[in-house]
């Protein structure tokens, strides 16, 4: 005897978006001092990912300061498309089933004469003071992300996807 089998469509491993993951995934941009940097190798068409310190826009967009002299700056400046990794694992347990953030975007570089350097430095070096001693050097330059998507993976079973205005704050 035959039997008739229905073949169902897999089910999207992605979460309808909840208050709590963008209360999470703003908490995870907000308080990240580190993070790991994609971006396209412009000599290879490649991915390259580096660490870079991360820090918050007042708006909650993460702001990086990066050298002239990096191989991720000298990327950026020729495809300002990035991603951003965020979030720790703790001390204890599996590092893959702590919350994490990827933040997908485009890379401005901010002008030393633009009206808001100054603040953004400011917030930049509260959380990165060992940063003020290269901070001012003539090759480093803050960096702020444009937001366009963002994945939160809060631990096993617990993926969303996110738009730019699930985890930034209005202007």
């Amino acid at each position: 005897m035959r039997g008739i089998y229905r073949i169902m469509p897999p089910r999207s491993p992605i979460l309808e978006t909840t208050r709590n993951a963008r209360r999470l995934a703003r908490s995870l941009l907000a308080g990240a001092r580190f993070g790991s940097l994609g971006v396209i190798d412009p000599e290879t068409g490649s991915p390259f990912v580096t660490r870079v310190s991360t820090g918050s826009a007042p708006d909650g967009r993460p702001v990086l300061l990066v050298s002239e002299l990096s191989q991720h700056t000298h990327a950026l400046r020729a495809n300002p498309a990035c991603s951003l990794l965020l979030g720790e694992p703790e001390a204890h347990g599996d590092p893959l089933s702590h919350p994490r953030l990827t933040v997908t975007g485009r890379a401005e570089f901010i002008r030393r004469d633009a009206a808001e350097h100054g603040a953004l430095r400011e917030l930049f070096l509260e959380t990165h003071p060992e940063a003020r001693i290269y901070a001012a050097f003539a090759d480093f330059r803050l960096v702020r992300m444009d937001v366009e998507t963002a994945f939160l993976n809060a631990g096993f079973g617990k993926a969303y996807r996110l738009g730019p205005d699930d985890i930034i704050r209005p202007g």
